[in-house]
């Protein structure tokens, strides 16, 4: 007899139904994006709006009203008067604007250099671990923050004028010029001493770029044999270059709008508002004289937008420079 199988019943799982099956998540809708997306923007625009409307009103509007104006003759009282380009052939053949221009030239040329110079060689030695590092550091940044006002310019006028405290110094050591702020030759030089003790800006920027230079690259040098000046020239500057890069492009756009200290030094409003014989006419403060004392607002506009692109050409240059001389490591640029 064959003996019957029997096969017993399967047994179910029984947290097989116990569990909802889980449906795949509807993707959210193209309309629905579209209207977070702009609720999103419309939240960020109200938030930008305080600095949108500054800019429109106080940055972008005037600059398109000076272009406006550049091209015409306008005394602030009447109605502009479309001249074309009369004002740009003015300008061009105005012996004192011609003076405004190389005093500038000559300014940036000397005043940027020192003040860097000054900025990179304290920069170096607060770089090094000393006591009281935090307290010189301040010390000398601390000019930078007062350097630009009305008030210290007021003092450096009375520092170099006739028989105060440099005319008396001079004196010590036998040279007799009188106050610089009263010689027309030498009340530029006043303004060059007044931005290079304003070199705390870059120094903090110089301290930044050093702290970020290998000590193993001074070590090797050192086992090698090379010098201070050495390891200076060919590990420092070379590291340092874009922070370099940066205050050389920072400090001449900086020289270039120079005019509080060149208009109160030189004597404030009146026939000297730019120095005895215009020796601290710089080109900010002649454009300041025509627009506001002359009322030759339309000739004030032109020179102003002549400045902006010269020193936009000046920013060409300097970066297109940079390659030769800028070294960045491989991707940072």
């Amino acid at each position: 007899m064959g003996t019957a199988v029997t096969h017993a019943p399967a047994t179910e799982d029984p947290t097989r139904d116990s569990e909802p099956r889980q449906r795949p998540a509807k993707a959210p809708r193209p309309a629905a994006l579209k209207r977070r997306g702009r609720r999103e923007n419309l939240a960020g625009y109200l938030f930008m709006s305080p600095w949108i409307a500054g800019f429109l009103l106080l940055t972008a509007g005037p600059m398109i009203a000076s272009l406006y104006f550049a091209f015409t003759d306008y005394n602030l009282f009447d109605a502009p008067r479309w001249i074309g380009l009369d004002n740009f052939s003015e300008m061009f053949a105005d012996p004192r604007w011609r003076h405004s221009v190389r005093v500038t030239l000559w300014y940036v040329a000397v005043g940027t250099p020192l003040k860097l110079i000054a900025a990179l060689g304290v920069a170096l030695l607060l770089a090094q671990k000393r006591r009281g590092q935090a307290f010189y550091r301040a010390a000398f940044y601390a000019p930078s923050l007062i350097g630009a006002s009305v008030s210290i310019a007021i003092v450096w006028k009375a520092i170099f004028s006739d028989d105060a405290i440099v005319d008396r110094t001079q004196k010590i050591f036998g040279i007799d010029v009188g106050g610089w702020t009263g010689d027309p030759e030498m009340i530029i030089y006043s303004l060059v001493a007044l931005t290079v003790w304003q070199f705390g800006a870059p120094m903090v920027i110089f301290l930044a770029g050093l702290k970020q230079v290998p000590r193993e690259l001074y070590e090797a040098a050192e086992v090698d044999g090379a010098g201070t000046f050495r390891r200076f020239w060919n590990i420092t500057l070379p590291m340092i270059s874009p922070v370099l890069f940066f205050n050389v492009l920072l400090e001449t756009i900086h020289s270039f709008q120079i005019f509080s200290s060149a208009y109160i030094v030189g004597g404030g409003a009146g026939g000297n508002a730019c120095g005895p014989a215009d020796g601290s006419m710089v080109y900010t403060c002649y454009l300041y004289v025509q627009g506001f004392e002359n009322s030759r607002m339309g000739l004030a506009s032109a020179m102003a937008w002549l400045l902006l692109v010269a020193v936009a050409l000046v920013t060409a240059v300097l970066f297109w420079s940079q390659k030769r001389w800028v070294h960045y490591e491989e991707g940072a640029r």
